[in-house]
């Protein structure tokens, strides 16, 4: 069994990513963002996890994360994955607004899996070991919509705590490293 992309040392901080399947764009539209937002906040709340820095881009999240109570962070991404997809599937379903609705429900459609699938297999968790880890991931979340062309400068993409870093009010409750 490999020993690549696990949580080994549950103490420590770890930077994951997780993907929307077939790295679709979902995340373009503000309602889906808001499901993900309050499902941190949640998972911040009642199952104790510690998010430093985080940044939600059209198709994948990346963050990094600790935990403070005795759930494992495998299990509070377990969940959180498993209650966002639900909930993304809805809103998709459900949003009148939404014209790629058709499309994107055929597309999140596994037949494997007998149902909806929302997110790529996997956390990949990094341990953070040093600073320098630490500061390279961290530069490497705020800087995603930076080299995405998306924005100019990190504290201007609303879905990343880069705003936290500058002294900024950021949506969610952060821990800075």
């Amino acid at each position: 069994m490999s020993r690549k992309y696990k949580f080994h040392n549950p103490e420590s901080p770890y930077f994951v990513s997780f993907a929307v399947e077939k790295w679709i764009d979902v995340f373009t539209r503000p309602e889906y963002c808001t499901i993900l937002l309050q499902s941190f906040r949640f998972c911040q709340r009642e199952k104790g996890l510690v998010i430093c820095a985080w940044v939600i881009m059209s198709n994948h999240v990346h963050l990094i994360i600790r935990k403070k109570t005795d759930l494992q962070l495998w299990e509070i991404l377990r969940d959180f994955k498993k209650f966002t997809s639900r909930n993304m599937i809805k809103a998709i379903s459900t949003n009148p607004k939404e014209g790629r609705k058709k499309w994107l429900l055929e597309l999140f459609w596994n037949d494997n899996f007998n149902g909806y699938r929302f997110w790529r297999e996997g956390n990949h968790p990094i341990e953070l070991w040093s600073d320098f880890v630490i500061q390279q991931k961290l530069e490497y979340i705020h800087m995603n919509p930076v080299k995405r062309g998306i924005v100019q400068y990190p504290d201007e993409f609303l879905h990343s705590s880069a705003r936290d870093y500058q002294g900024r009010k950021g949506l969610l409750h952060l821990e800075l490293i």
